[in-house]
């Protein structure tokens, strides 16, 4: 569905101004986090600007990991996948506001490198921890060891996943959880709540069949690394639901990340209204809905209230069809129960808006997503640069071009080691784009000319959605939003439509913008953005 499709990349520049998250110090104001009332952390609360100020705990998070081989039937269907320490998903990441996390990761793999990066984790200063081979560090190689070490500087839902070609999506990813405030009260936190699409070859089996072939069509999906397979040609059905077991009158929050491959989902729990306190690691104002549209990457954190009648209940990861191609795109359940001895399965009936066909595979409404936290974007940039992204034919497989080349790099010697070694010649394959001075305004415009839309993907930013829409981008008839606009870390670029996004350069280093890896038939395409300040952090790189 994606051949030939053309995206336009447009800068419109870069104004220097004063740091747009300046906010007056906490007033050390001890405050208690409870059930009735989720805005107080400590010396901290849900209004304090999380961009300039927090807390610093001291306390350290570790972990031992192993990216490793091995065979699992997430869905009954056996595979060899890839893991973390022996299990889809991987251990999830918990840590409160403040602290700083430590992982230790050995690759136990015969044949390939791996390197993990912390989807969201903004790495101020800690560039060298974000974890993309070729970019910020070398591929870890196998039988040797590199440790992550970052602080959780924001809070919210988020997850891991490696960066090396496409393991992510045969099983090297897990959850990311960040204690902290909230907007909204709740009785129990469930933790995260992982949706991904599943297939029967493995990923890099699939991108092989894709690189000629076009498109794969998927298996199914899971739910927290669990679901069963309706193999409609024998009428056999494999694999375990995810369950979960409600008290009544109970309020949940519950995490919701996608770490799909290729997957616009649909989530929703019938006859549950679901209350929406975050989107990435954003805190917003709560609005409550029926079914929540996520895509790949995205993550939303959700409020349900116990207080159906007393029964068995489908928790709903519908696959929208228009973007998304799957053989089972209404079996991605899990069950939620309000008598744990139970073993039927549901009778309830979705919500009219939480099915997967008549939907468009676009984000939840701009006029919902608005943060907590307000901070304005600049409309007066005084800069202009123009690029593009596109996608070619080379020997009959699609690539993807940002600049008029496709991103090359080298493993063994990556970008940001080039630049501490005070090599500042770039190639023209390494697309790198400088902003050499601090705290100056980016403005990007991001353009298709192709009909399916695509997920967009920064790192080290939360950036501002200024625009989003269909058609050509006019800057003379588009109005954009300046005031508090929505802010986050993934965006769905519209099919034949445009987005237009800010960022503020107060995050040193090379951080990498790509398209998540969406539709199998071309890979996904990455540039570097150089933000220069006076210095990144101790550099060390894996051997």
């Amino acid at each position: 569905m994606y051949l030939f499709s053309i995206l336009a990349f447009a800068l419109l520049g870069t104004l220097a101004a004063s740091s747009p998250f300046n906010s007056f110090p906490s007033l050390q104001k001890r405050c208690t986090n409870s059930a009735e009332d989720r805005s107080c952390w400590g010396d901290y609360d849900i209004s304090t600007n999380y961009y300039n100020e927090g807390p610093d705990t001291g306390v350290i998070r570790e972990y031992w990991w192993e990216i490793v081989n091995t065979t699992a039937a997430p869905d009954g269907i056996e595979r060899i996948v890839l893991s973390v320490n022996g299990s889809i998903p991987g251990p999830t990441i918990i840590a409160d506001w403040g602290d700083t996390v430590v992982v230790h990761v050995t690759n136990k793999l015969e044949n390939n490198g791996t390197g993990i990066h912390f989807h969201g984790i903004r790495q101020n200063y800690t560039n060298q921890n974000d974890g993309v081979p070729s970019v910020t560090q070398c591929p870890i190689a196998p039988g040797e060891s590199y440790t992550y070490t970052w602080k959780a500087t924001q809070y919210g839902s988020s997850w891991y996943h490696s960066h090396y070609y496409v393991q992510a999506w045969d099983g090297v990813a897990g959850g990311i959880l960040i204690n902290g405030p909230a907007t909204a009260g709740y009785d129990e936190d469930l933790g995260v709540l992982l949706l991904s699409d599943w297939m029967h070859q493995t990923a890099d089996q699939e991108v092989i069949s894709a690189e000629h072939r076009g498109p794969p069509t998927l298996n199914g999906g899971l739910v927290n690394g669990t679901n069963q397979y309706n193999d409609t040609t024998t009428g056999t059905v494999t694999g375990t639901r995810f369950e979960t077991t409600f008290i009544a009158g109970t309020r949940y929050r519950i995490r919701l990340v996608s770490g799909a491959a290729d997957t616009h989902f649909r989530f929703s729990i019938d006859n549950h209204t679901l209350e929406v306190i975050s989107t990435d690691f954003v805190p917003i104002v709560p609005y409550v809905t029926d079914a929540v549209s996520i895509s790949m990457g995205q993550r939303y954190d959700v409020i349900v209230t116990a207080n159906a009648t007393a029964d068995n209940y489908w928790m709903r990861a519908t696959i929208v069809q228009a973007c998304s191609e799957n053989d089972s795109p209404d079996n991605v359940l899990g069950i939620v129960r309000y008598d744990s001895t139970s073993t039927s399965d549901p009778t309830s009936t979705a919500w009219s808006d939480a099915l997967g066909v008549g939907i468009a595979c676009e984000d939840e409404d701009a006029s919902n997503l608005v943060p907590y936290v307000a901070i304005d974007a600049t409309n007066d940039p005084t800069n202009t640069t123009d690029f593009t992204v596109a996608i070619y034919q080379s020997g009959g497989i699609g690539l993807w071009e940002m600049g008029s080349t496709s991103f090359v790099n080298q493993w063994k010697y990556p970008s940001l080691m080039q630049i501490d070694q005070g090599n500042n010649t770039w190639g023209t394959s390494q697309n790198v784009y400088a902003y050499p001075e601090a705290n100056e305004w980016v403005y990007m415009v991001i353009q298709t000319s192709n009909q399916q839309p695509h997920p967009m993907h920064m790192h080290g930013h939360d950036f501002f959605i200024l625009g989003q829409g269909d058609g050509t981008f006019d800057a003379t008839t588009v109005e954009l939003t300046y005031t508090n606009p929505p802010r986050r870390d993934v965006v769905m670029l519209p099919g034949d439509g445009y987005i237009v996004i800010a960022f503020y350069t107060d995050n040193p280093g090379l951080l990498t913008t790509r398209g998540i890896w969406k539709k199998f038939s071309y890979y996904s395409y990455d540039g570097a953005i150089r933000e220069d300040t006076p210095k990144i952090g101790s550099l060390k790189f894996p051997n």
